[in-house]
């Protein structure tokens, strides 16, 4: 019997200010329909965890396709496995810093300092590159934020406590 691969997916843009409505019983059907197993979402926002045996990039093709298909456009997906997650979790440059004022904004690339150049409107903002991964702790909360970062426009942010919890459900899913 092969292996099963855990993944935690995050879906762009979905759930968010009124954009990309998908219900969670409609987001865990879906991956159930595409042969991913123990599905399990968590908070609206477009997470969704689940085992499989195929890789992460076809996960992800598979996913966006479906989604594509449901919602008519393209929403991206943004696939880690629990060690990236732990990683990503215990790399937080901001770890004393409050997890609800502090994101990791998911890309799909590497980033390098030279592509934070063109960051428009950073008042109180820190931003630290990571793998894969962009920290922002901005300081005086999100709400009043007028933070633009381009390079890392087309990914997906979640706060640290969501990061932290989900990293703790991806290690529980792959050890059962």
């Amino acid at each position: 019997m092969a292996k099963k691969n855990t993944f935690v997916a995050f879906l762009r843009a979905v759930n968010v200010g009124g954009t990309g409505k998908l219900p969670m019983s409609d987001l865990k059907a879906m991956c159930e329909n595409l042969g991913f197993e123990n599905v399990k979402t968590y908070i609206a926002s477009g997470n969704v965890l689940f085992q499989t045996s195929l890789a992460e990039d076809r996960c992800k093709k598979k996913l966006e396709q479906r989604l594509m298909e449901y919602a008519g456009k393209e929403l991206a997906v943004f696939i880690r496995t629990p060690h990236a997650l732990k990683t990503l979790v215990e790399q937080n440059p901001f770890q004393h810093e409050a997890g609800n004022r502090t994101v990791a904004i998911l890309i799909d690339q590497d980033l390098c300092q030279e592509d934070l150049h063109d960051i428009k409107h950073q008042v109180q903002e820190k931003i630290v590159l990571g793998e894969r991964t962009v920290y922002v702790f901005y300081g005086d909360g999100m709400a009043d934020s007028k933070l633009v970062i381009p390079a890392a426009k087309q990914g997906t942010a979640r706060n640290l406590n969501t990061m932290t919890k989900l990293c703790e459900m991806a290690i529980a899913l792959e050890n059962q």
